[in-house]
């Protein structure tokens, strides 16, 4: 099994979560890619970590479940990071960057030894202005449908992969087939 390399300093933060199986499968998410800090702002009251359809959507990924971290604010959630990444789902904002971009940027910044963050908003409304203003860099998912967005745990999917695939190609590995 391959560990994440250079980017193990990746805080996944999701701002106000609504959905307990969404926590779960963003904590799924995000170990298969191995990423393993997870951080909850203001989550919805059925979209705790100990919920039990968070639990039974995480498989095998119950430690980031326990180990996430409940913070009331954006800003205190943020404070211990060095640089932070926000998504969005809205079309024509200037200066987007796709997570493959984002993923490169945070490999050179994680060789620095850059503490990063990357924020994704609640199911229904995704991040405001005010939470994207918290952000060096805005990442938008390509998409080939006009449908405005995906759902929080496979956008964080994508996230994920992205970082796991650009960190393998900073240390020079290839995965192997299964």
């Amino acid at each position: 099994m391959l560990k994440l390399p250079v980017c193990a300093s990746t805080t996944i933060v999701l701002a106000r979560p609504h959905y307990p199986d969404n926590v779960g499968a963003t904590a799924r998410a995000l170990k298969t890619m191995g990423i393993t800090s997870l951080c909850l702002v203001k989550p919805g009251r059925l979209a705790m970590p100990d919920h039990e359809r968070a639990f039974k959507m995480a498989v095998r990924s119950w430690d980031v479940l326990e180990s996430a971290l409940v913070v009331d604010d954006l800003a205190s959630a943020l404070q211990p990071f060095d640089y932070v990444f926000a998504t969005t789902g809205r079309a024509g904002m200037k200066g987007v960057i796709t997570p493959r971009d984002a993923a490169a940027r945070a490999v050179e910044l994680c060789r620095g030894g850059a503490r990063i963050a990357v924020v994704l908003g609640n199911e229904k409304t995704g991040l405001s202005r005010e939470e994207l203003a918290f952000s060096h860099a805005v990442i938008r998912i390509p998409m080939a449908a006009p449908q405005p967005s995906i759902n929080l745990a496979q956008a964080t999917q994508i996230i994920a992969y992205e970082w796991f695939v650009a960190g393998l190609g900073a240390r020079g590995d290839v995965p192997s087939d299964p």
